[in-house]
């Protein structure tokens, strides 16, 4: 992939985690708009609760993997929210596993980066596959004298690399971050409710 096709990838990434940022900051804009008897009062609370809702969907969906797939040898191309993405799996740089919760249970995506920055979770069997191979070559290489590349414990037991392990762990810590996080946002969403 050109260094052009990767800067503008990012930069579209940036700007879809703009607009969650600005998705997220909604109840702030409701309760300033309040103060200033534009809207209702009482709109703060579920523009709040639909803001919170929306952010935590849209935040890991903006990097995920959608079809059409594209596997090279040597990249992973795949449709995202902000568009295509194409990660060169020869200048990986760092691969970790995000876990999030639904009423369908714990869900699970790999986000590898590359060298020029560009980020793709991977949800796929085949992806996670190619990506295990190309994380393994890597580590050959680095025992060669190449170096840069850093998988997490949890993405290397998801991805069944031999070292892997901190699942169980990753994931009670992703899900008292989730909870934590979201009672944070509630409460402030609450307290500007209340003013």
């Amino acid at each position: 992939m050109g260094a052009t096709a990767a800067a503008r990838s990012v930069m579209r990434a940036r700007v879809g985690s703009g607009l969650v940022v600005a998705v997220l900051l909604l109840p702030v804009g409701s309760w300033a708009l309040a103060r200033a008897g534009v809207v209702a009062e009482a709109a703060t609370i579920p523009v709040g609760l639909l803001a919170m809702i929306a952010g935590y969907v849209l935040l890991t969906a903006l990097w995920e993997e959608r079809s059409p797939f594209r596997h090279a040898p040597r990249s992973l191309t795949a449709r995202t929210l902000t568009g295509p993405r194409t990660v060169d799996l020869g200048r990986i740089t760092t691969v970790r596993l995000v876990t999030t919760f639904s009423q369908a249970g714990v869900y699970r995506t790999v986000v590898v980066r590359d060298a020029d920055g560009v980020r793709l979770g991977l949800t796929t069997g085949r992806s996670r596959e190619h990506l295990r191979r190309a994380v393994e070559q890597a580590e050959n290489d680095a025992g060669r004298g190449a170096t840069g590349l850093r998988v997490s414990r949890a993405a290397a037991a998801h991805l069944g690399l031999p070292r892997g392990r901190g699942l169980a762990v990753h994931t009670v810590l992703a899900f008292l971050c989730t909870m934590v996080g979201m009672s944070l946002y509630l409460s402030v969403v609450f307290w500007l409710g209340g003013q």
